[in-house]
């Protein structure tokens, strides 16, 4: 079987049993991903673990498709869901393996696997990795016929960078969510902004009755 990873971010590691007698092609860039490639290449599919850019349609319409997301979908559908569902209370979700569309993360669903959304997000990722990897080999090794997602969509709106600024007048464990859920070295950490220096926060952990944490301070 001919199978293609797209992945932009470095968190994710292909697992040696997704290999087996597979041939396996690894996609970074976007413009790695033409038509010229695949149809040379011709994949049985083609996995989006993490990727940043919009997919052409005459990709998707005519190539197996299949794009990861961390939500109970079709709640959660959108950008930045992992910090999202942290800041909504979620304290696990589920990982979808879905069939990629037009319509943004409204594809059918392969499948799913529920992990914790406890602890730093570097820790998070990780457990989506293995998720992630076992959907693949699941996929690959079984004939899943994709279920429509069913309920009402909930749009999640991608957090920019303004959005890491802790906010004033919140209690400690938001400030503790706020902190871990931006722990891993692809993302800006949470921040403050004091008279013309920035206070950036991370390695965060959670007392009773306070929070041990690193800070860097720098001119802003």
């Amino acid at each position: 079987m001919k199978l293609i990873i797209c992945n932009s971010k470095k968190w994710f590691t292909l697992d040696e049993k997704i290999f087996g007698n597979n041939t396996v092609k690894f996609i970074t860039k976007k413009d790695e991903l033409s038509i010229e490639f695949l149809q040379k290449f011709n994949p049985d599919y083609i996995f989006f673990t993490h990727w940043n850019w919009i997919v052409p349609q005459e990709i998707h319409d005519n190539y197996r498709c299949i794009v990861f997301h961390t939500a109970p979908l079709p709640y959660g559908r959108g950008g930045s869901p992992i910090q999202n569902l942290i800041l909504n209370g979620f304290e696990s979700s589920p990982v979808c393996a879905l069939r990629m569309i037009k319509d943004l993360d409204a594809g059918p669903i392969y499948s799913k696997i529920d992990i914790s959304l406890k602890g730093p997000l570097k820790e998070i990722f990780l457990r989506i990795n293995d998720a992630i990897n076992n959907l693949i080999f699941e996929i690959i090794n079984n004939k899943i016929i994709p279920m429509e997602q069913e309920g009402k969509p909930v749009i999640f709106h991608r957090l920019k960078n303004e959005d890491n600024q802790l906010p004033t007048n919140i209690d400690l464990q938001e400030i503790y969510d706020r902190i871990r859920m931006l722990d891993h070295d692809d993302y800006p950490d949470a921040y403050i902004i004091h008279g013309e220096y920035k206070f950036e926060f991370f390695d965060a952990h959670q007392e009773t009755n306070s929070i041990n944490l690193q800070c860097k301070i720098s001119k802003y």
